[in-house]
């Protein structure tokens, strides 16, 4: 078997990929357009969150959000423009807002967040990775009592995947949290998840992955393969050509822009998210806090504190959108005694990676027998790193997967995409 295996994207997803082909004897070499782990998996909020595992298409997303679609300030808001793809795509997850459609995303997320759930703390203890990883749980806030109960009814579908959460109302979530508000309806504490600081994440994996000899050039866009026949032999690039014997693509949200190479229209739409960090203020939370009614959370990490979330569907803009952090301040204010602190240290967006039915693309390439797809991984690819890490690998070599890889093959969306 030839063994030179180039992994495009150096964020999380591509990290793990190379690192778990490593372990397995190809020699490795990775491309990115930018600079290593700059891109959605640097500034986003941390969390390793199986808690998640419920895609967004749930039963009640139309009615919530439809009236704010096009606000500005709201949590989840589309930017008005002609865009055919995005429309469609926003078609098919509407069709998905349905009790069977969101368990059948939840059942193949589940499988990915479990394995990577753990994996992570064999590979921080293994590799000795620095990332301020921390298993505290994550609790979802609620300021009306409605809220609450409606959350309830959601945490009885993540019970029949025992991921239920724990309930606490009045002072006894103050107790569980001091940060907090008082006068909050109460909260539900998911103990299963944990969170870390990203960009210290995937810096460590750099050094570790250089150290096991990896390859890595930055600032070196893909624009295409060469090919024989249904073989890629190398990638063009904006640095000249490179060869290998096997291709990941591991770009994220920038992953459309190959279809036409790839054989295929991977529906995947950047989702724009935003974060602030800052220092720990004086009145920190020590557990990660969702606060739901405004979809903004706030990490707590050990060298320092970030504000995040929201989600914008405004294409590959690459504006810092003010009015956008100001909706994670004013979300925050809501609920935290103490919701920020100057200086700032980043103000931050990155594009997520959304697939209108929530689960991720990881498969061979339709038009070439020797190049593998993992991208797509929503709002989850830190929470998903190291079980597709571990997948791409198995797949690549030939070994009986750890999980079920059917769940995220292509043949899922072979409904015309346009």
């Amino acid at each position: 078997m030839s063994k030179h295996i180039m992994v495009i994207g150096c964020g999380i997803i591509g990290a793990a990929s190379a690192y778990f082909l490593r372990k397995a004897g190809w020699k490795v070499s990775m491309v990115d357009r930018g600079q290593f782990g700059q891109g959605a998996s640097h500034g986003n909020c941390g969390l390793v969150s199986p808690s998640h595992v419920l895609p967004l298409s749930v039963p009640g997303t139309l009615r919530k959000t439809l009236p704010m679609l096009f606000r500005r300030n709201a949590p989840l808001r589309v930017k008005p423009r002609f865009d055919p793809f995005l429309w469609y795509w926003l078609f098919r997850f509407a069709l998905r807002c349905r009790h069977k459609p969101m368990i059948d995303s939840a059942n193949a997320r589940l499988a990915l967040l479990q394995s990577s759930s753990a994996l992570y703390p064999r590979l921080i203890e293994e590799e000795s990775l620095q990332c301020e990883f921390e298993h505290r749980g994550t609790i979802y806030v609620f300021r009306t009592q409605k809220a609450m109960d409606g959350y309830a009814k959601l945490n009885e579908i993540l019970a029949d995947f025992g991921l239920e959460g724990v309930p606490y109302e009045g002072s006894a979530l103050n107790q569980l949290e001091p940060a907090l508000k008082t006068g909050l309806a109460g909260g539900w504490h998911h103990e299963m998840d944990a969170h870390l600081r990203p960009n210290k994440l995937v810096h460590s994996l750099r050094t570790v992955l250089v150290k096991m000899g990896v390859a890595i050039y930055e600032d070196t866009k893909v624009c295409g393969f060469a090919r024989q026949g249904r073989v890629a032999v190398a990638v063009d690039t904006s640095q000249g050509q490179m060869s290998a014997d096997r291709f990941i693509v591991a770009t994220g949200a920038w992953t459309p822009q190959l279809n036409q190479w790839l054989g295929t229209r991977i529906p995947i739409q950047p989702g724009k998210g935003y974060s602030i960090t800052m220092p720990r203020p004086s009145i920190c939370p020590t557990i990660p806090v969702v606060f739901s009614e405004c979809k903004v959370m706030a990490t707590p990490m050990q060298s320092g504190y970030r504000l995040g979330s929201t989600m914008e569907f405004a294409g590959y803009d690459t504006s810092l959108d003010p009015v956008r952090l100001q909706v994670l301040r004013t979300g925050a204010a809501e609920y935290l005694r103490e919701p920020y602190c100057d200086p700032v240290e980043e103000e931050w967006y990155g594009w997520r990676p959304m697939t209108f039915d929530g689960i991720p693309v990881i498969d061979r390439a339709p038009a070439m027998d020797n190049v593998y797809v993992a991208a797509g991984h929503n709002m989850l690819g830190i929470s998903m790193g190291p079980g597709t890490g571990k997948l791409v690998a198995e797949l690549v070599g030939g070994e009986t997967p750890h999980i079920d890889p059917m769940p995220y093959s292509l043949n899922r969306l072979k409904k015309r995409w346009f």
